[in-house]
């Protein structure tokens, strides 16, 4: 008789995330200088709760990691804020608190055998380099974001293994408030965006084989928010509506990522609309030499995409005529592709904030990856947002153990298939600054016991799911 495969291998490493401007709040303590993240929450400083104090990981990170302890966490995966190292982005020296308190914090994960996992940028972009130079729009910002990354390798390097550098290029490339950009013209600011993306793929290279040179034995990676996009209907136009959302949203980047080239489909569109970037000679010869050691992806929900006919398209413009309100949003999606609409996923329940639970979507795209780019996964964000009700000074969430435990169980069958899955890191470890939604949307598997506009006693609780998570980590999966 065969011996039964387990669920996940021996040496499958069990996580869970967050990102410096989410959890750390002392914004300007210690040196610490203004990100363009911290700039966004403060617009809405009125509506939600913003990056000032947030978690206020930044005094409580030994409370937090003890929980981590507790719940039996093996990874911890976070982001080292790059206006916290260099407050100006481009500083004389480095600053030296900053340096220290991540030296704290990973001393502190390793002596509860917990091993880091390091994002160098998680959205928090300087805005004083924004304010000197419009940021990733020069070239400056390249070797400014090197500097910063070969501080990081030195200081940390000795005790991290596995690096991840831009969290979610395909996100931030779209979106002008993370971009520093205020320019009032749509075909402005897309060209804008392009030429900035551009400049961000060679520092995700030039980070690649700096950690390659400086750490050989360590190990890095891009980090892509991946997307599974359906076709609505069968019809022929749909499926090439899916098709075209998902390679523009998301494989390109991989293309880039991984094979050093951009596709010609995505070239070709850029020139059609009078988008594309300016390269130098070296460019690409940058991009073919940095390979990375294996992907990571975040992952949440799926989408349904069909055709986006020219009624359609009449409506949008007669309605920007009507209501001269909406061209700020239409500034904000300057420059992405206009190839489909959504509409709601008629099989799958969705969350309060529309994003549905489809587990199945996360087996086809880590399929889909992995049969492309043939390296190993590291998934190094998958949860669920939601308004979770503090009653008894208990949280239930038995939503949130549903949609992990679903995920789980694909994530598994997607090992069985022989996809190299090897890492698991659930967002979010505590609750987080949601990037759009402030304290109501919560994720985490520890309740952070403040409201947006309410600091009460930030007092950490472990919900139901942080227990659940424990013995998942206790059994290697075989818990679900």
């Amino acid at each position: 008789m065969k011996n039964k495969l387990k669920r996940f291998p021996d040496n499958f490493l069990w996580g869970a995330s967050t990102s410096a401007f989410q959890v750390e709040g002392a914004y300007k303590e210690d040196g610490k200088g203004l990100s363009v993240v911290d700039v966004r929450s403060f617009m809405n400083s009125n509506k939600q709760a913003d990056t000032k104090i947030a978690m206020d990981h930044y005094h409580r990170y030994k409370e937090d990691i003890a929980l981590m302890k507790e719940l039996g966490l093996q990874t911890y995966r976070f982001s080292i804020s790059w206006p916290r190292i260099f407050p100006n982005g481009n500083d004389t020296l480095p600053n030296k608190k900053g340096i220290a308190f991540y030296h704290d914090l990973i001393n502190e994960l390793i002596k509860n055998n917990i091993e880091p996992i390091v994002t160098l940028h998680h959205y928090d972009f300087p805005q004083e380099l924004i304010n000197q130079y419009g940021g990733w729009l020069s070239r400056k910002s390249i070797d400014d974001f090197i500097r910063f990354v070969e501080v990081c390798f030195k200081e940390y390097g000795d005790r991290v293994t596995y690096w991840t550098t831009i969290n979610e290029q395909n996100i931030v490339a779209i979106s002008s408030t993370m971009l520093g950009i205020t320019d009032d013209d749509p075909q402005i600011i897309a060209k804008k965006k392009h030429q900035m993306n551009h400049h961000m793929f060679l520092a995700h290279a030039k980070a690649v084989n700096l950690c390659h040179q400086m750490l050989p034995y360590a190990k890095i990676a891009p980090v892509i928010s991946t997307q599974t996009i359906y076709p609505a209907t069968p019809k022929s136009e749909d499926v090439l509506a899916a098709k075209n959302t998902e390679d523009f949203m998301c494989y390109y980047m991989f293309d880039v990522y991984c094979r050093g080239k951009y596709p010609t489909y995505y070239l070709n569109y850029l020139i059609e609309h009078d988008w594309m970037f300016e390269t130098l000679p070296e460019d690409q010869e940058l991009l073919l030499s940095a390979k990375p050691d294996f992907i990571a992806i975040n992952w949440y929900c799926t989408w349904v995409a069909k055709e986006n006919d020219q009624e359609t398209e009449k409506l949008m413009q007669q309605m920007l005529i009507e209501k001269p309100e909406l061209m700020e949003i239409l500034k904000e999606y300057a420059g992405r592709p206009s190839m489909s609409q959504f509409i709601d996923h008629p099989y799958a329940k969705a969350n309060q904030w529309g994003w549905n639970v489809d587990p199945i979507g996360l087996r086809i795209v880590l399929r889909e990856i992995y049969n492309r780019y043939q390296l190993p996964i590291m998934i190094t964000e998958n949860g669920l947002g939601f308004h979770d009700e503090l009653v008894d000074n208990r949280i239930h969430d038995d939503y949130r153990i549903d949609y992990v435990s679903q995920h789980l169980e694909q994530i598994a069958l997607a090992i069985k298939e022989g996809i190299e899955v090897f890492s698991y890191h659930l967002w979010s470890f505590i609750d987080v600054l949601s990037s759009s939604d402030g304290i109501n949307k919560r994720y985490g598997l520890v309740y952070v016991n403040r409201e947006d506009f309410d600091l009460k006693d930030l007092k950490r609780i472990p919900k139901d799911s942080f227990y659940w998570y424990q013995k998942v980590i206790e059994t290697n999966g075989e818990y679900l």
